[in-house]
């Protein structure tokens, strides 16, 4: 996939709605420090409410680094209001699924990203799960489990219309179609 990197500082957009955001309570170590659900895949816009609503929290973010298989433009600088976000990339290194969000305060984050195109109660689903204390999973395990789930969820949501329609199940197995054996010519 070919990345673009757009080295200019870009203008700051109109305020963006606060960050879908849920961070793991206490400090038990896990590998994920929670989850990020951003409305677009557009970083300019996303970074500064995200941002933002970390610095007042957590310690002014400073940098963030992505994997850009999900972003189409990866800005170098994002304008956050009072500070710019240096943005960086890495293709083998981190986790497509995951952002990393460092400040100067605190050594790091790692979030899980929730794709933008999510369905609420599957985004709610992710953020719960990225945010269990402890947990050591990672975030494309997350996704990957998730996946499963709505797999099974479709295919079983497929055969119960299926059934409703008028479908019926198979016969048992052993036993060959047609009339039972009492039917059959004595």
């Amino acid at each position: 996939m070919a990345v673009t990197i757009d080295r200019t500082v870009t203008e700051e957009h109109a305020p963006s709605p606060p960050a879908r955001l849920s961070l793991t309570p206490g400090s038990a170590p896990g590998l994920l420090d929670g989850a990020w659900w951003p409305r677009s895949r557009d970083l300019s816009r996303e970074l500064p409410a995200l941002a933002a609503r970390l610095d007042h929290s957590w310690g002014r973010v400073t940098r963030v680094t992505v994997n850009p298989v999900f972003w189409p433009v990866i800005p170098r600088k994002v304008p956050v209001t009072g500070h710019t976000v240096h943005v960086g990339w890495f293709t083998n290194e981190q986790d497509p699924h995951k952002l990393l969000v460092f400040s100067y305060t605190a050594d790091r984050l790692d979030l899980l990203i929730v794709p933008p195109e999510t369905d609420p109660a599957a985004a709610a689903r992710l953020m719960s799960a990225a945010t269990t204390p402890g947990s050591l999973l990672t975030a494309s395990r997350l996704m990957e489990d998730e996946r499963a789930a709505d797999d099974a969820t479709e295919s079983r949501d497929r055969q119960e219309e299926w059934e409703t329609e008028g479908g019926t199940a198979p016969p048992p197995a052993g036993n060959p179609p047609g009339p039972p054996p009492s039917a059959r010519g004595m």
